[in-house]
């Protein structure tokens, strides 16, 4: 994500926006600083599980999705969790019976460079 070129995101540190490992090299810095930091993907959004990689059947996608929605290999696909939550996976193939989607946040595996101009802190 990219915020140097439209508008400025906002961060409200402690308050589960972001893990408390992409939060800390924020700690005490001051207004107007620059810097850089890695993470690695356990401090940033956890390495990839291959649990999370499932098949769900072409009549529970239908179920969700309707019978005439369409699929691609890569779309973001929304799912009602039993207690009312959602949750999201990026479909990964799809055939008659059934579809392969993979739950694992994008980022999750993925080592991290967050590039910092702090505009002001209240």
């Amino acid at each position: 994500m990219d915020t140097f070129d439209g508008r400025p995101a906002t961060l409200q540190l402690g308050m589960g926006q972001w893990s408390p490992g992409m939060e800390q090299p924020l700690i005490g810095r001051p207004e107007g600083d620059c810097f850089s930091y890695v993470l690695e993907p356990a401090a940033a959004y956890g390495d990839r599980n291959p649990e999370l990689i499932q098949r769900v059947s072409r009549a529970m996608l239908n179920e969700h999705a309707g019978e005439d929605a369409t699929f691609d290999p890569g779309d973001m696909v929304e799912f009602t969790a039993p207690n009312g939550g959602r949750y999201s996976g990026v479909l990964k193939e799809l055939d008659q019976d059934s579809a392969l989607f993979d739950f694992n946040h994008p980022l999750a595996g993925v080592t991290l460079r967050v590039d910092i101009d702090l505009l002001g802190v209240l």
